[in-house]
């Protein structure tokens, strides 16, 4: 079977529905990255606070990441089987769930119960991570990389609202931090009720209806395509250099001899970053063409690191995290836009499962390992080690580029 182009002019539509669930989506998202955001602002001091040995104080806070690594390829074939809906209602409660868990752990001052309760946030993340996917099902094929920009720009009010949540809850019940995490409750229960009432599952065209007689593809075929790498090399490489930087930025800032309170602010901002091209990157995808957004955001997370290179000032961790943000943004709206094109509708399942699963695979042990290579490298030296990657994801993507503009292979 010749390779799916990301022009598609032919590919026959995935599904269509009576109305777009872009609306419903975005707000999804946005109720969503508020809950997370309150949920990792808070975990690693209240880790600390309960770990019975402070070397577990992380643990919370890396099970949100493992936990969505294990359940994201669940969550996309359980969607396969029964529909987005019913799924994304599962996750949005299992995450309203793990926040009364986190709640009563709290209350009770146990570790372990606060552990289960923020790796079932990371069940809800997993889920969510669907969101900007299934933005594409109820829309023409024109308009798809639009609709994930428009999903993804729901996060941009709740980046910043999120950590002011946090700060507003911290005392809301007698038990410190318990009331935050009563909010990270609240909003999973009202994103479950919103998905449940206000979003339909996108129902199969004629076209679609065929597509179980095309014998299914082999994972090799699948994963071994120009467009299928480039996909997952923006989407891999994007967020794992994303999580490497930003998981060290506040600890090297207070190195630096800055305080906790900028280390915080400059997340704030590169939280910014990554939400706010949402409101344009569709249009620069239609104007300038998917090439050309996905060469950016590599060239803005390099300059990232490159800027962290020449200076450890404020004003440089400012700009450096912010405009990683939007380089990984680029990367992330293009690399999704590389992936709902690259299969075909019978193969969505084991597709975004297996690349949803790659990416947080990826993403996990960047997290882990950004505080070592912190220590080991220091903040400008373990800067260095983007650039080979960022340089891998750029071969793959004009391979992809060079590709089209020849035509099927």
């Amino acid at each position: 079977m010749s390779e799916l182009k990301i022009s598609r002019g032919s590919h026959p539509p995935e599904v269509r529905s009576a109305a777009s669930n872009v609306p419903v989506l975005a707000i999804a998202q946005a109720l969503f990255t508020a809950a997370l955001a309150v949920d990792l602002t808070l975990t690693g001091l209240t880790g600390y606070q309960l770990a019975p040995d402070k070397s577990l104080a992380t643990l919370p806070f890396a099970l949100v990441t493992v936990a969505g690594a294990f359940a994201t390829y669940f969550a996309s074939s359980l969607m396969e089987k029964t529909g987005r809906r019913s799924g994304f209602v599962l996750g949005a409660a299992t995450g309203a769930v793990g926040g009364l868990v986190s709640v009563w752990a709290l209350l009770q001052q146990s570790f372990w119960l606060f552990c289960l309760g923020t790796a079932a946030v990371g069940v809800f993340q997993a889920f969510a991570q669907y969101y900007r996917l299934a933005a594409t099902d109820s829309e023409p094929v024109a308009r798809q990389p639009r609709a994930i920009t428009l999903v993804m720009a729901g996060g941009v009010i709740a980046a910043l609202l999120g950590p002011l949540l946090a700060s507003w809850s911290t005392e809301l019940l007698p038990t410190l931090f318990a009331g935050s995490y009563l909010v990270v409750s609240l909003l999973g229960f009202i994103s479950a009720a919103l998905l449940r009432f206000g979003y339909r599952d996108a129902t199969p065209t004629v076209a679609n209806a065929i597509q179980p007689l095309v014998p299914p593809r082999q994972l090799a075929e699948l994963f071994t395509s120009p467009l299928s790498i480039a996909a997952l090399a923006n989407n891999v490489i994007g967020g794992g250099v994303m999580m490497f930087i930003m998981t060290a930025a506040p600890l090297a800032a207070v190195a630096s001899q800055h305080s906790l309170g900028d280390g915080a602010n400059i997340i704030q901002w590169h939280l910014v970053g990554m939400y706010a091209p949402a409101l344009f990157a569709g249009r620069l995808i239609a104007r300038l063409g998917l090439p050309c957004v996905l060469y950016s955001g590599m060239a803005l997370s390099a300059g990232c690191s490159l800027i962290a290179n020449l200076s450890d000032s404020l004003l440089a961790f400012y700009t450096a995290l912010l405009i990683l943000g939007i380089g990984w943004n680029f990367m992330f709206v293009g690399g999704t836009a590389l992936l709902t094109a690259s299969h075909l509708p019978a193969e969505r399942a084991r597709v975004q499962g297996i690349a949803e699963l790659v990416r947080y695979v990826f993403t996990a042990i960047a997290t882990l390992t950004a505080g070592p290579a912190l220590q080991v490298l220091g903040w400008k030296n373990m800067n260095d080690v983007v650039f080979p990657l960022l340089g891998l994801c750029a071969l793959f993507t004009f391979r992809w580029a060079r590709s089209a503009k020849n035509g099927p292979q």
